[in-house]
């Protein structure tokens, strides 16, 4: 029995032995389970850590590790993880943890001092994260640490003194934060750097520190928008390895160092918007490899060294500085140039007269200097010039032949020269040009009939010339042109009636040329036309009255014609902003409404309207009782004065009544484009029942009028006298009021709203704007009628949008920043057509010693505002183009720019993290067509280019227009089923929010 116990013990001891080895050799080693309390502290929405268990050996198979031949940790990549929480400080229990990324996720903490215990550390990426506080200061205790990467994070303070005793580092990114020290010179202890990254931090006004000449193995020195002052020091002499040095926008003083161009290997030079004085050094000929210089708007003099133009350049910015002698012929001989930007100097002479022919150039604008001579032949030899700008200057002779076969221009003006000669035939009709102005030069002959090829020409202004012939029929097809200025030239014969069909028309202006005939018949359908002057021609027959029925005409100007008849009853529907019919042969009566004295220089020279206005004419014994109608009218003047200041007394003693109900009172109403109704019948119809839609800033009303035209009035929401700081609450009003309607007043472009007129009675704010059927992109996309907006609508939408835009930033004097870009900011009319509206919080951009203006509050909407702008409140068009990034993606995705589904993500991050870990099919929109899918691929990558957390990398809103227009030309054949435009929503959007 003993025996057989024996037996019984020895085989259970052997079977729990077997078990135990068994089980032991699949338990998780020590890193393993290190990295599992580091799963433990994170969350983890998306599941990247899903296949972190403890059922295997080593966690060497797990996502974003990696391990040496000895299954020991040596790097864990976590990027676009979706991850959040404190950072995991158990990592540095991993004893050979060399690379760690957490880039790109919303890792919320501090950075903790103990990060020194992960020794084994050379490289750190914690970019595009959350973290608060200050820079750890034991950083510097890692031995073998070699790149920091903390850009785009929250980090404040100083950067420690110790970072000065990096024993290895070569790479310092820390831009994009919101560090408020200095740029300490203990960083010029760091003889390994080769990378010094710092830029757009909120820095205290700081010098240059001259330490940092010493870092002997720079490369890299980024220090944009740093909030520097003073010169560059003589000491970065010792640079010798740098290629690229950018201290861009800042308020760095004096002369560029001649020191700089002693650096042989410098590619790029980045010195714009400083303070910079004095002439451009010698050296030139030392830089090499130079490729691109930017020193625009500074307050540089002197001329362009031939050195300069001697290196293989590849873009030259000196713009808006104060340079003069001549453009040196050697700068024609780059190969790689393609940007040349000279405007705003005092430059003279001519222009280099190989220019284009030796490089691809895109690029050149030289407006606002004294150069003379004729335009280069070549200038477009390799088929690429995108934009040609000589405004204001001297220029003579022809404009070349050559310049007709140019087939990429895209952007022309040539005004306030003294060009000649006929205009080549073939440059009429340049198919991409959408601005051609030739306005005040001395060309004759006719105006092209193959015009008819300019397909997306907006704006075509050609007056002050010596330009004949007649205007061609072909004009009439030229569907996207809102601006014809034609006046001051010998153009003869009728006006073409095709011009009627000029859908976007809002300016037409042929004064002062030899047309005859009578105006075409059909002119109302001239929708958008605001401005019409036909003065000073040899125009008959009579005033048409369909004129009358245009529905935002407000300058009226057909003097100095032979027009005859009655003048149009019909007139008195536009109340016009200016009314002049003089010098013709009208007769009859003059309409009631002009029949004051007010009206009287809008109907002299007509003999046969005399007797209906007063003082029209001046009839014998005009002045026999003058004395009397004196005295008469001076017993009336005071009769009034007395009445007025009762008036004024008893509405100062009862102040408080005003405030009852009893309507809105109408004394401060001014118009922008129409007033075709009367002022009380919109009052009239501010009524609940007509609201559809509220905004932060009040109601948005849909008024029918009485003559069937619908348009929108936004009514400001009304505050109380005083906020919480003291100040009045009208001011902040007053400010958004006047912003927009300073804004609106002025612009004219197809895809910006517009604004009709307005009123402001101090306790009483309207806007009026055109009516827009379909209401804003934003409501239509997410409120499950998103079906009716397929691909190519979308697309549609992203490129006009793109236009308007691109209009506020280049083509507005001064620019024009939105600061709200947004999808419920885009409304679109009934074919879909998209207008940018709400410029309530728009700032006008203009220089303030040479800077960029800062604002003193945030502006804009959760989820569009770009990274940078929440802490700097810098103004300017990269956060624009930030937002309008984020529309498209709206528009590709379907999705809201801040989902529940996206954690503590915005929209931009939500798809940067996605694309990286599921891939392009999670991310479009499913209700989109897949036979679209490449083409929403191509603008996707548009969008991500624009939401770039650098605001640097980000295109300008120009450039974005033209890779739109290139997609344009190549969107897929689909079924058309599948590509038509919908018809108007008016009907199911009635209710709807314009706001």
């Amino acid at each position: 029995m003993a025996l057989q116990l024996k037996h019984s013990t020895s085989i259970f001891l052997l079977f729990f032995t077997v078990s135990l080895s068994f089980h032991l050799s699949f338990a998780l080693n020590q890193e393993g389970l290190y990295l599992l309390r580091v799963k433990d502290s994170l969350s983890d929405p998306a599941g990247t850590l899903s296949n972190w268990s403890d059922r295997d050996a080593t966690p060497c198979h797990w996502t974003g590790i990696a391990c040496d031949s000895r299954n020991s940790v040596v790097s864990v990549i976590l990027s676009g993880a979706s991850l959040s929480g404190p950072f995991p400080i158990f990592l540095c229990r991993l004893p050979s943890l060399s690379t760690l990324s957490l880039s790109n996720n919303s890792i919320n903490s501090s950075l903790p001092l103990s990060i020194s215990s992960c020794r084994s550390l050379t490289s750190l990426d914690l970019s595009e994260n959350l973290f608060v506080g200050t820079l750890p200061h034991t950083l510097a205790d890692i031995p073998f640490l070699r790149h920091i990467n903390f850009e785009a994070n929250n980090f404040s303070g100083d950067i420690p003194e110790s970072y000065g005793n990096f024993r290895q580092l070569e790479t310092l990114r820390i831009t994009e934060n919101l560090l408020n020290g200095t740029v300490p010179a203990a960083l010029g202890r760091i003889k390994t750097l080769k990378s010094l990254e710092l830029a757009y931090n909120p820095f205290s006004p700081g010098r240059l520190p001259l330490e940092l000449g010493n870092l002997t193995n720079l490369e890299i020195l980024w220090l944009s928008d740093c909030n520097l002052v003073g010169p560059i020091p003589d000491t970065f002499v010792g640079l010798s390895r740098l290629w690229n040095f950018d201290v861009s926008a800042n308020r760095l003083t004096g002369s560029i160092p001649s020191v700089i161009f002693q650096l042989k290997s410098l590619i790029q030079i980045e010195l714009y918007k400083n303070l910079f004085t004095g002439k451009l050094p010698v050296g030139w000929s030392n830089l090499t490899e130079l490729k691109r210089f930017d020193a625009a708007m500074n307050g540089l003099t002197g001329t362009i060294p031939d050195e300069l133009c001697e290196l293989p350049l590849e873009s030259l910015n000196l713009y808006e500085n104060q340079l003069d002698g001549l453009i040196p012929e050697s700068i024609a001989k780059s190969p790689n140039l393609y940007e040349l930007r000279l405007f705003g100097n005092q430059l003279s002479g001519s222009l280099p007269s190989e220019l284009g022919k030796n490089s691809a150039l895109q690029t050149l604008d030289v407006s606002h200097n004294n150069l003379s001579g004729e335009m280069p032949e070549h200038l477009c030899q390799r088929g690429v010039l995108e934009e040609l700008v000589l405004i204001y200057n001297s220029f003579s002779g022809n404009i070349p032949e050559s310049l007709g076969k140019c087939q990429s221009l895209m952007r022309i003006r040539m005004r306030g020269n003294q060009l000649s000669g006929e205009v080549p035939a073939d440059f009429w009709g340049l198919p991409h040009v959408y601005l051609l102005d030739l306005d005040s030069n001395a060309f004759s002959g006719n105006i092209s009939h193959k015009i008819f090829g300019a397909k997306n020409l907006s704006t075509l202004s050609i007056s002050k010339n010596k330009l004949s012939g007649s205007i061609p029929n072909e004009t009439g097809s030229l569907k996207n042109l809102i601006e014809l200025s034609a006046h001051d030239n010998y153009i003869g014969g009728e006006i073409p009636s095709s011009l009627v069909h000029l859908g976007q028309l809002a300016k037409l202006d042929l004064s002062n040329n030899r047309l005859s005939g009578e105006i075409p018949r059909g002119i109302r359908h001239l929708k958008q036309l605001n401005e019409l002057n036909l003065a000073n021609n040899r125009l008959s027959g009579q005033i048409p009255d369909e004129i009358g029925s245009m529905p935002v005409l407000n300058y009226l100007d057909l003097s100095k014609n032979s027009f005859s008849g009655n003048i149009p009853l019909s007139l008195q529907n536009l109340k016009l902003n200016m009314l002049n019919l003089s010098n013709n042969q009208l007769s009859g009566e003059v309409p009631s409404l002009f029949a004051k004295g007010v009206y009287r220089d809008s109907f002299l020279g007509n003999p046969g309207l005399c007797g209906y206005v007063a003082g029209l004419c001046n009839p014998k014994g005009e002045n026999r009782n003058r004395v009397f109608l004196w005295i008469l009218s001076s017993i009336f003047a005071i009769a009034g004065i007395v009445f007025l200041v009762g008036v004024v007394w008893f509405i100062w003693k009862y102040k408080n009544v005003k405030k009852m109900n009893i309507g809105v009172t109408m004394t401060k109403w001014t118009s922008f484009h129409k007033l075709g109704f009367s002022e009380f019948e919109i009052s009239d119809c501010l009524k609940e029942a007509n609201v559809i839609g509220k905004g932060a800033s009040g109601k948005v009303y849909k008024v029918v009028l009485s003559n069937g035209e619908i348009v929108a009035v936004k009514k400001l929401w009304e505050r109380s006298d005083k906020n919480e700081n003291g100040f009045s609450s009208m001011d902040s009003e007053k400010d958004e009021f006047e912003i927009e309607v300073e804004t609106l007043g002025k612009v004219r472009h197809k895809n910006i709203v517009r604004l009709w007129c307005c009123c402001n009675t101090g306790s009483s704010k309207l806007l009026v704007y055109e009516y827009m059927p379909n209401g804003s992109l934003g409501d239509l996309l997410h409120i499950n009628k998103s079906k009716l907006l397929n691909w190519p609508t979308r697309f549609k939408i992203v490129l006009d949008a793109a236009e308007g835009l691109s209009y506020l930033h280049h083509d507005c004097v001064p620019s024009i920043v939105h600061r709200d870009v947004k999808s419920n900011n885009i409304l679109l009319d009934e074919d879909f057509g998209a207008k940018i509206s709400d410029f309530g919080v728009a700032k006008i951009v203009k220089t303030v010693n040479r800077g960029v203006e800062s604002m003193s509050v945030i502006a804009g909407s959760c989820g569009y505002i770009a990274p940078e702008y929440a802490y700097t409140l810098r103004v300017n068009e990269k956060s624009d183009i930030y937002s309008f990034g984020v529309v498209i993606l709206e528009l590709v995705t379907g999705r809201t720019p801040t989902d529940p589904d996206f954690g503590e993500k915005d929209l931009a991050m939500w798809v940067y993290t996605t694309l990286d870990q599921k891939g392009i099919d999670n991310v479009v929109d499913p209700s989109l067509n897949s036979g679209f899918k490449e083409h929403i691929c191509r603008v996707l990558d548009i969008g991500l280019l624009c939401t770039s957390s650098l605001p640097i990398n980000r295109p300008s809103m120009r450039r974005v227009v033209k890779m739109l227009q290139a997609l344009a030309n190549n969107m897929p054949n689909v079924a058309e089923k599948d590509v038509k435009i919908f018809p108007s929503l008016y009907n199911v959007y009635d209710q709807e929010s314009m706001a």
